[in-house]
């Protein structure tokens, strides 16, 4: 005999969390994720299970009239369980976190599973439709924005003479997608005046960068202060590093 909560209904609902987080997992794929179809399929239809089972298992226990369960529990913890599978995800490559935005779409899958199962089939279409629409709309949107907001930057540097740090200094900014407008010494073409201004030693040169660049400057900032031989860093917006 087949319990109750097992029938056409229940299928249709693991069916269309599976069909739904595999869509997903299909643009990831076709991306190059760290997490693909298969990962997101699996999710989907884990937390439809669970959605599933915390409504419809503890039938048997309810019928005594004596014990009362909160089946919302069991959403909760699939929502502080999923975190595991995004951390996951989430790793560090040259100063820069990547993988948020996959582990951000893993936990609106095990949402998406989690509302197949629990019957909410129109919320689970429409956010599958505000997936993509993130995906593959913003990303166009993002970078016009940036393109906009794209500003140029001073950096003053001093660094050890003789070692040389200049090309340190260039190859690390161009490597961190900087386009170097301006390389002048400091105090060129602006008088004695200004050359004092700089701190001043024998052996130590002043530079200024004019840079350009999409990601914050304080990422080249940092860079830069950590080659050996460079004193001090410093950009129009930042504190001086040593």
């Amino acid at each position: 005999m087949i319990e109750p909560g097992q029938g056409p209904l229940q299928l249709g609902e693991l069916a269309l969390a599976f069909i739904l987080s595999a869509l997903i997992g299909l643009e990831r794929e076709i991306r190059q994720k760290s997490a693909g179809v298969r990962t997101y399929a699996l999710v989907g239809v884990s937390a439809a299970l669970f959605m599933l089972v915390s409504k419809h298992g503890f039938d048997d226990v309810l019928a005594s009239s004596r014990v009362v369960l909160d089946p919302s529990r069991v959403a909760a913890q699939i929502v502080s369980g999923i975190g595991f599978i995004g951390g996951g995800v989430i790793f560090m490559r040259r100063d820069v976190v990547r993988g948020l935005t996959t582990a951000a779409s893993v936990w609106l899958t095990a949402a998406i599973g989690m509302a197949c199962g629990a019957g909410l089939l129109l919320l689970a279409l429409v956010t599958v439709a505000g997936h993509f629409i993130i995906m593959l709309g913003f990303p166009p949107l993002v970078r016009r924005l940036r393109r906009s907001r794209r500003s140029s930057h001073d950096i003053l540097l001093d660094y050890q003479d003789g070692r040389g740090l200049l090309r340190d200094i260039l190859v690390t900014a161009t490597s961190l997608r900087f386009a170097i407008e301006q390389v002048r010494l400091s105090g060129e073409d602006h008088g004695e005046d200004e050359a004092e201004t700089r701190p001043s030693a024998r052996g130590i040169i002043g530079l200024r960068l004019r840079v350009r660049g999409k990601r914050p400057v304080s990422h080249l900032v940092a860079r830069l202060a950590a080659i050996e031989g460079v004193v001090t860093v410093s950009s129009g917006d930042d504190s001086e590093i040593d």
